[in-house]
């Protein structure tokens, strides 16, 4: 059996899936605000208690926001900033005493998608998280792809492609550049467009109900939107060209996005057809904690089953 823990900012949550994928334990704890030593101890007792229900040692993959760098050993860009400088890794390995694996969250959650979610049986995964933030893991041939400085799939943090003049020099973003794909696509970037041409703040399901209602500015809105996602896809097709795409965050839950950004894309795509898939994810929130019990199956620890 294989645990997954999604360490989130307020939140700790883990998963027992069976060999088969299906779901024997669930639990969530909050996450202690600030307390690094108090963090470790909550994930060993939600370890414990899995592994009580599943009378056996497990294996354990651990999501998290941020990721271990390759340099030092140690959590970087974790927005639980406790974690940050942090070795992470070999401390829960000494806690649990075996082997684990821990990736980004995105990765996991694009793992999820690939095993046995919305893409399962592709050769090659993008799984996009778009939300409060954008960001995305690459799976290839059921093994998520962290890359060599453990930035693989950060595709938020790369300039919209192919701007308009109206979109340059681009608003700016935490990372200190200007024009990030996140700015645009992420849930406050595209309220924030609402907001400078209305001066009323709504939030991104709001502005796609308007849409919906027949309300030709928030329809504007929607619009270049998709033809932005449409841009930015295009070009991870263009470098990547994955079988699927999943979409997973909460601008994923625009429905018109599965249908209308595939036939937008094909202008920016370098190929006379685009046989890539765009894909709602089969288990939405879920898939994040999913993944991360996938990963550490796929990396059985020194008592693993």
């Amino acid at each position: 059996m294989h645990i997954g823990v999604d360490l989130g900012g307020t939140k700790i949550e883990i998963l027992l899936l069976d060999a088969q994928g299906r779901e024997i334990f669930r639990k969530r704890l909050p996450t202690p605000q600030g307390q690094y030593a108090a963090i470790l101890q909550t994930i060993r007792q939600l370890v414990d208690e899995a592994e009580q229900h599943a009378r056996q040692t497990c294996t354990v993959g651990i999501g998290t926001p941020g990721a271990i760098s390759p340099a030092s050993g140690l959590m970087k860009n974790a927005n639980s900033v406790v974690l940050n400088g942090k070795p992470l890794h070999n401390d829960l390995e000494k806690l649990l005493q075996r082997r684990i694996r821990i990736e980004n969250d995105a990765n996991c959650f694009a793992l999820s998608e690939a095993t046995d979610g919305a893409a399962a049986g592709a050769a090659v995964v993008f799984g996009v998280i778009v939300g409060t933030g954008t960001g995305a893991g690459i799976v290839v041939h059921g093994k998520a792809l962290t890359g060599a400085n453990a930035i693989g799939g950060e595709w938020g943090h790369n300039p919209l492609p192919w701007p308009e003049a109206g979109e340059l020099p681009g608003k700016p973003c935490y990372c200190g550049k200007h024009g990030c794909i996140e700015t645009w696509l992420s849930g406050p970037g595209f309220a924030a467009e609402y907001h400078a041409l209305t001066g009323h703040s709504l939030a991104a399901a709001a502005i796609v109900q308007l849409a919906a209602q027949g309300d030709a500015l928030a329809e504007q809105l929607v619009q270049a939107y998709e033809e932005r996602m449409a841009k930015s896809l295009a070009h991870v097709i263009n470098i990547l060209d994955p079988d699927v795409i999943v979409l997973g965050g909460g601008m994923s839950n625009i429905g018109r996005l599965y249908a209308n950004v595939p036939q937008r894309w094909g202008h920016y795509v370098f190929s006379d057809h685009v046989s890539t898939r765009l894909l709602a994810p089969r288990f939405g929130d879920s898939s994040g904690v999913r993944g991360a019990a996938w990963l550490g199956a796929s990396h059985p620890g020194k008592s693993g089953c």
